[in-house]
């Protein structure tokens, strides 16, 4: 297995992390099942959020008593420092630990920097000089803002969606990121679940000697599928080439990253989430996503006028409107089911 070294924070870890989204899904008893089993078999990363609802105090549960053998990522989507600050505790409780291994602001639709006024850049440091934190990462879904911030040198770690799907521009995000000397953090690897050739998706990420993948896992079967490549790890041949130039062309018109650049919408449709709505049933809890408020953020796409603002904006080339009436055909399908 390739180990990965994050840039300047010098992590070194098996290029083969655990995204602890989805075990938002497990009871207690099954998510530390998991987590163990995850380090039982050789991952030493594993990345987390305060917005993961309880993922935060299911890994303190699982690996607190190995905290010195692993490292722990975790992210903060407050708007202003009192509230990163409070976040910032809320999670070293969670994780039973006195520090974090690399902390990121959480969908970040800026580059934070010292001196511009919020003060957020300013409160990282503050956590990293107190020993809380020990290396001050980022996570973005728009790439002009991944670029802004690899191109600043404020980041020593970059998490952005990444997988076979991605285009030229993302690929050249991760080859920058290297050339910078700055982590590189595989969110979406499986493009949120619609690709389903895990050797595929490993084989492509291992091109790339700076990113760590984090692959989002809820059962014991996926986990047992990524452990099998510490012995056997899948290299990109032919087979799995083809694989993948299909998969492009059938699913690149599909995966929304949700980065927002398409809003608002003239009619007030929630783009950033509809156009993605069945990916988030499927990792994260779907008791949010079928709620009356989201039912009705759905229906709004009804409204559409047809007008292409959303597709002309969107970086990916994404045909949004049409997308949008597919999420909905689907969403609609998956309420009659319930």
């Amino acid at each position: 297995m390739k180990q990965v070294v994050l840039g300047t924070t010098g992590i070194t870890v098996p290029q083969n992390g655990f995204g602890a989204l989805p075990i938002q899904r497990d009871d207690m008893e099954m998510a530390v099942r998991i987590l163990r089993r995850a380090y039982e078999g050789g991952m030493r990363f594993f990345d987390t959020a305060r917005a993961y609802t309880d993922s935060e105090e299911k890994m303190g549960e699982a690996l607190s008593d190995l905290r010195d053998d692993i490292f722990i990522a975790t992210k903060t989507t407050a708007k202003d420092p009192e509230e990163m600050k409070r976040q910032l505790d809320t999670s070293l409780k969670n994780l039973r630990t006195d520090h974090v291994d690399i902390y990121q602001f959480h969908m970040a639709d800026r580059c934070f920097r010292p001196g511009d006024g919020t003060e957020m850049y300013e409160q990282m440091e503050e956590f990293k000089r107190q020993g809380m934190i020990r290396h001050i990462g980022i996570t973005a879904h728009k790439i002009g803002v991944a670029e802004e911030c690899v191109e600043s040198g404020l980041y020593e770690v970059l998490q952005f969606p990444f997988s076979y799907l991605s285009g030229e521009r993302e690929k050249a995000l991760v080859t920058s990121c290297r050339e910078h000397n700055m982590g590189f953090i595989c969110m979406k690897a499986l493009a949120g679940g619609l690709i389903t050739n895990s050797r595929a998706a490993f084989a492509f990420i291992s091109q790339y000697e700076n990113a760590v993948p984090i692959w989002g896992i809820q059962r014991e079967s996926e986990l047992e599928e990524w452990l099998s490549f510490f012995n056997e790890a899948p290299v990109l041949d032919d087979e799995l080439n083809a694989v993948i130039e299909a998969d492009r062309r059938e699913l690149q018109g599909e995966f929304c990253r949700g980065c927002g650049y398409c809003m608002p919408c003239p009619m007030g449709i929630k783009i950033n989430n509809c156009a993605r709505i069945t990916l988030m049933l499927r990792r994260a809890p779907s008791e949010h996503w079928l709620s009356e408020e989201w039912q009705e953020n759905m229906k709004m796409i009804e409204s559409c006028t047809g007008c292409r603002s959303c597709a002309k904006k969107c970086p990916y080339g994404l045909d949004t409107p049409e997308l949008l009436q597919r999420q909905y055909k689907e969403y609609k399908e998956i309420l009659a089911g319930c």
